[in-house]
């Protein structure tokens, strides 16, 4: 059967699915999943060099904002 984010297992009932890929290098970006829906990822246009971050409502599911911060430029 086929889980949500693509991960091996159903989470318990209350709990949400995610699934975070880390990038490699400058060759694949990063990817964030949350109940089988690609929060962020380099199809979307919306990954950038550092931390990159998803704000989802822990209640609701909702994604509030994403945004990336550069840690190499300062």
């Amino acid at each position: 059967p086929r889980h949500k984010c693509g991960n091996q297992k159903s989470c318990p009932q209350n709990y949400f699915a995610f699934k975070i890929i880390s990038g490699a290098a400058n060759v694949v970006g990063p990817s964030m999943c949350f109940e089988d829906l690609v929060l962020m990822s380099s199809v979307k246009n919306n990954i950038g060099r550092g931390l990159n971050i998803a704000l989802v409502n822990g209640t609701t599911g909702q994604l509030l904002q994403t945004d990336a911060f550069d840690m190499y430029s300062g």
